[in-house]
């Protein structure tokens, strides 16, 4: 069997000229995170969400200056933010649907909520939807199994699902405008979001399910 090699030593970062870590979030985190850490190592795992929650999802370019920030070496960055599946490597979509596969809503109806959004978005988990609106992907326990199965809704938990109530709920999802945003920085991914009042759904009147 042949080696599969992988050009790392040849890779070039793609750069842009304005930092994804600014000197704004950096005052930030030596201020309210760095002090809790006997070694700069400690705030890796809070820096790496700073970072997201600004730019919407972790490029590369911000890993190289999380490592330049911590003094660390960029390959630990990269190995953890690439280990947990709560960091995005990649553009998400304004809204993540993430239903729990967890085997408590495994058993109460995960298999069919997820096929239901899948049909409906015409997406895969892990995919994005083409017009950018939506992401798909499978979490691991969220912490809610007296009310599976369950899905997050980007930040909002959505309890007692059936598949005709998160559909319902993602037809009522509005379009995000997004501003012109000479940064990249994704000004749309959070803030806007925190804006907009998610509805939660549950199960609905018994025959209605689609």
């Amino acid at each position: 069997m042949a080696w599969i090699v992988k050009p790392s030593a040849t890779a070039v970062t793609e750069k842009r000229d304005q930092p994804y870590l600014t000197d704004e979030l950096k005052e930030y985190l030596e201020r309210v995170y760095l002090p809790r850490y006997e070694v700069k190592r400690g705030a890796l795992l809070p820096t790496l969400h700073a970072v997201q929650e600004k730019v919407g999802y972790l490029p590369l370019q911000a890993l190289e200056e999380i490592a330049e920030f911590l003094e660390l070496a960029p390959s630990e960055v990269i190995d953890t933010a690439s280990f947990y599946e709560e960091f995005y490597l990649e553009p998400k979509g304004d809204y993540v649907i993430g239903v729990c596969r967890s085997i408590a809503c495994e058993v109460c109806g995960y298999q069919e909520v997820i096929d239901a959004v899948k049909n409906r978005l015409g997406i895969e988990p892990g995919e994005t939807t083409p017009d950018g609106k939506f992401t798909l992907i499978e979490m691991e326990c969220l912490g809610s199994c007296g009310t599976a199965p369950v899905a997050l809704v980007n930040e909002d938990l959505q309890e007692d699902l059936s598949p005709s109530g998160l559909l319902a709920l993602i037809d009522t999802l509005p379009d995000i405008e997004h501003k012109d945003n000479p940064t990249g920085d994704n000004i749309n991914s959070t803030d806007s979001h925190d804006e907009i009042a998610v509805s939660k759904v549950g199960n609905p009147v018994a025959g209605e399910e689609e």
